[in-house]
Parts: C-alpha cells; structure tokens; sequence
C-alpha cells in the first residue's frame, strides 16, 4: 500500500535537501490573495467530492462563489465522527470523502464552473489515536507511520503531562507539545518540512488553488514560510489563528504567509448580534485585528458552531443569518460562508452517507445548504457586484439598526431590533428601480422579491424586524415595497392526553425564543388538529418545534431536528404537519 507514495516521498526527499526558494514578500503575498474577482469562500463541510462537483455545476457556480474549501483529502483514522477526518495517517488521497480519481473529478468539475478549490490542509499534526488502520488500509502508531515518519520527526516537548498543551501563555508549548493529543510534527526540521512541502505539490499539481493551513498557530510563522517556498506555485492561503489577546501567539505574525482566520472577529459579531449592538461595527481596520485585506473572516466555522464561540444556524432572532449578511456586504475581510449540516452531538458526522443534498434554496435530508439561502446567495452577488468600493454614507440610528453603501453600487439595511425600521435613506446609487436580493432577484425586469426605487438618491422603505434588505446595480427590476407581517397558521396533528397541550417555540420573538415559558399555545377546537395563527415579520426565516405542556408544568419536546420556515413577503400562509 506504501508504493503509491513512494513518487510523492521521493519528490518530498528531493525537496527537504534543496535549500527552498525564498520569493519577493511583497510578491508571493500579493500573489496568495484570492486570484478571482468572485472571492466569497464556501466551506463545503464533510460534503463528498462527487456531491461537491455536482453542487459547483448545479449551483455554486451559477450563484458567483469563487470557491470552495473541501474537506482534508487525505487518508486519516476511521471511525464516524468529523473530526476523524482532521486526524491523518498518510498522504495517500482516500478519505470518507472520496478517492484520488473523485477528488481530481471534483476540481475539474468546479474549475468548469469557474469554481476553484481550497483544501483544508493540516501540515500540524499526524493522529491522536495510539494505533489503527486508516482509511486507505496505512497500519500506523502514534509516532510511527510506515514510510514517512518515525519518531524523530515529531515533537515531544516535556513540558506538561503527557506533552499536552497546557498553557496557551508559552509560545514554546504551544507550539511543539500536541494539541488534543494529536502527534505534533517537528515543523522545525529540513525532512519534515520537505514532505510536508511534497504533499502540498502534490495537491497542487491535481489543480488544487488553495491551503486552509488548519492549526496553524500551533506552528511558527517562519515554519509555514518555509514550506509554501519549497512550492512549485503559489497559493491562495489563509491559516486558522484562534487566539485571545492574551495568548503567546498572536494572529499578526502569520500575515507574512497570506490571509489569516482572525477569530477576534468571529467572537464581536456574535456579541454584536446577541445584544452587544452592531452600531459600532463602522470600522473593524481600527480593533487591532489583522488588517482587512489579510483577513479571511467568517461568522462560523465547523469548531465553533458546535461551541459558544460564534453564532450558528440554530441561534435565535434570525442573528445568524443578519451576520452573515454583514459579513458580506461589509468591506472588511474576504468572507467564508459555511455550509454544513444538522447534528445533535457534537461528534456527529454528516448525514446521508456523505452525500450532500439541497433543496431549490435552502437544505435536505439534514443537509442545511446555508450557501443556497436566497437572502446568504444574493449577497454574494452583491459582495461580486461592489468589488472593492468603499463604505459610504453610514448610518446607525439605534444600536441594532445600520445602513451603509458601497460606492455606487450597493447598499444595505440591517435591522437586528424586535420591530420593524421604515426610515428615508440617504444613498451614491444612480436613480434606478432596483431588485432587494434578501428576498429574491431580477427576473425580466421584475423583482421576485421586493423592489426599491431611488429618486434624487433616496428611497424609503420599512425593514421588517430582524431582517435586512440589500440592493445594488447588477440587481435591477420593479416590485412591491418591504413592509409589515404575514399571518402563519399551523394546524398540527397530535393526540394528547387529559391535562396535556400543545405549544410552538422557536427562534424569533414572536415565538418565545426557544423559551418554553414563552411558547404559544395552539387551540384544540378542532382535535386532534392543533392550530394557532401567529403574525410573523415578512421574508423572516426561522426555526421552531412544538412541545407538550403537562398541568404540573412539565414539558416534552419533539424530536430532532428542528423544524423550519420562511414567512412570505406579504399576505398570509398554512403549515401543516404531525407530531414527531
């Protein structure tokens, strides 16, 4: 099983002896930006290579995403669970995610669609389990795997119990003792440095466009920089940095390298967005974080959507998806959008065998799809229309409500406060009827969604609460005005017993917040259908389940995972279900 690598380790010897390539800094690190003008990043979390070809054909492509970041395609331990994948054994490219012949199908497929790809990439680490067999059939041992390392090629620190990383203060221990357990490669030395670069070749070679260098602050800057010299091309490259502004190591030192996932900007727009007010989110060059035109910024990722760290799919008051439209109209950054799946453990690998599947807009079989959301797809449009175009004409009239342009070509409201903003706004777009891409696209001139026109630079217009609205000039078209709610009536089929009833709670105000004190009770006048008619903010996506209430205030939930909706622009609509 070793022959197949034997060219990858021959070429990566050659290297290690080589004395690397030093480029122009100014140079390579121009040239590790994101090379397209479509520059928003999709992590296509646990999803298959074919599933990740259809999807860049089907609709990642069409929708104007520059790229997609893949899961690590190399062989790593087995087991279910997500993170095996993050533990490799060898560089042979077969992982639960596909084969070798898959994974080139996969590149080419998305180049067609002018779609390039990023690997995430891990030149840390080796595995944490003590033994096994991977998923190529590579027998390995914590320190030992046939071939390509033994234990002379790892760190072992001796500073803290079991070389685990203790103290995030010692810049030492964080980066040569193990994270999690995981083998820690000695990053410091010309043979592991070589293979690391031979693995990084050979990704390039099949097409790969991009690194994602997970845990990278658990290698020096001038580790990393000496690997991406020994490259036979160069790279866009953006390097996983979480760190505090207490820590040892901090996200600066790695912008020599190319972009940088400062996490400092995950963390305020979770707290910007949960309360904290998202008025002073003006000027995020000015917070000490990585300058923003070395910032890969996202509003979650695969770790801390499954921690309190940032906010995810499941947080209340449509706050994850208002962020995400921030992140995307703000000038600040090259944004990655995550696209991942339902889960109820943290553990949980993806659904489906693999096989990521969407509906027209939005998720299926515990797929979420969060890339096909009209409101997080149509801001890629915009993000692509206004380019590099400065912020203009801000404003911020109460801590949860902001409206702000780019240039000429664009301009967005956000409103993150409980009732609905009908303001005049003041904007550097021509006088033209545009099409609001939070709620559809132009389609023969008319908006699928809401229309605003601008006369003399202005329009005005009502932004339902916790909602947005967006515009910009390569969106044209006539429609109906943003304003007011939609009637939502439920008729839910449930038998109950004496003393039980039926409630609905979900993710918005105007369904308790996920609070089961402030659920909303449904009628049984016509049992054992349950309804209720709740007025719901127009073009608002949320979730929401039902529960049973007993008399001694006792409360049962149904089972996952969450249901979910949209209200439509106007008017009024029925869902109709069973309890599950």
């Amino acid at each position: 099983m070793f022959l197949a690598l034997l060219p990858l380790l021959a070429c990566a010897f050659k290297n290690a002896l080589a004395s690397p390539t030093h480029w122009n800094s100014t140079a390579a690190l121009s040239a590790r930006a994101p090379s397209s003008s479509k520059k928003v990043i999709i992590q296509m979390f646990e999803w298959s290579w074919n599933s990740i070809a259809s999807e860049c054909t089907s609709f990642i492509g069409p929708a104007g995403y520059g790229f997609v970041q893949v899961s690590p395609p190399q062989e790593h331990i087995q087991g279910s669970q997500w993170w095996t994948d993050y533990q490799p054994v060898s560089y042979i490219l077969t992982s639960k995610r596909g084969n070798q012949a898959q994974f080139q199908n996969m590149i080419n497929v998305c180049h067609a669609a002018g779609v390039q790809v990023i690997t995430d990439t891990l030149f840390n680490h080796m595995a944490g389990a003590d033994s096994g067999v991977g998923t190529a059939g590579s027998s390995f041992t914590h320190y030992n795997y046939p071939g390509i390392y033994q234990t002379q090629d790892f760190h072992h620190c001796g500073l803290e119990p079991g070389d685990a990383i203790v103290d995030y203060n010692n810049r030492v221990e964080v980066q040569t003792c193990e994270l999690v357990h995981l083998a820690d490669l000695a990053t410091d030395t010309e043979y592991v440095r070589g293979v690391l670069a031979g693995y990084g070749n050979k990704l390039l070679s099949l097409g790969v466009d991009g690194f994602r260098l997970d845990a990278a602050k658990h290698m020096p800057a001038s580790d990393i920089a000496n690997i991406l010299a020994r490259l036979t091309r160069r790279p866009y490259i953006t390097q996983e940095v979480s760190s505090s502004d207490t820590e040892a190591v901090q996200p600066p030192e790695y912008v020599g390298n190319g972009d940088v996932q400062d996490f400092r900007y995950t963390h305020a727009l979770r707290d910007a967005f949960l309360g904290g007010g998202i008025s002073g989110l003006q000027n995020l060059d000015n917070r000490g974080w990585v300058p923003g035109s070395q910032a890969n910024i996202f509003v979650a990722n695969h770790d801390t959507e499954r921690n309190s760290d940032s906010l995810n799919f499941n947080s209340p008051s449509n706050t994850y998806i208002l962020a995400t439209i921030f992140s995307l109209a703000h000038p600040y950054g090259t944004p990655t959008v995550l696209s991942s799946y339902s889960f109820s453990s943290s553990d949980q690998g993806p659904p489906n065998g693999g096989t990521g599947t969407c509906s027209s807009a939005g998720g299926a079989n515990g797929w979420l799809c969060q890339h096909r959301l009209v409101s997080v797809s149509g801001m890629v449009g915009f993000r692509n229309q206004v380019g590099t175009a400065g912020m203009t004409n801000w404003v911020a009239p109460q801590a949860q409500r902001i409206a702000f342009g780019r240039g000429s070509a664009g301009f967005v409201a956000i409103n993150n406060a409980d009732s609905a903003w009908t303001a005049t706004f003041t904007t550097s777009l021509p006088n033209n009827n545009y099409c609001d891409v939070i709620t559809g696209r132009s389609n023969g001139g008319r908006c699928t969604g809401f229309g605003i026109t601008i006369s003399g630079g202005r329009f005005t217009a009502t932004v339902p609460a916790r909602s947005a609205i967006a515009i910009h000039t390569g969106q044209l078209g006539t429609g109906a005005s943003p304003s007011g709610t939609v009637a939502v009536s439920w008729s839910e089929t449930a038998t109950t017993t004496l003393g039980e009833n039926i409630f609905i709670v979900g993710s918005i105000p105007e369904l308790g917040n996920w609070d089961p004190a402030s659920a909303l009770p449904l009628s049984a006048a016509s049992y054992p259908v349950w309804t209720i008619t709740v007025n719901i903010p127009s073009n608002t996506a949320f979730q929401y389940k039902f529960i049973r209430k007993e008399t001694d205030g006792s409360v049962m939930w149904e089972s996952d995972p969450n249901r979910s909706a949209t209200t439509n622009l106007s008017g009024s609509q029925s869902i109709s279900s069973s309890w599950t």
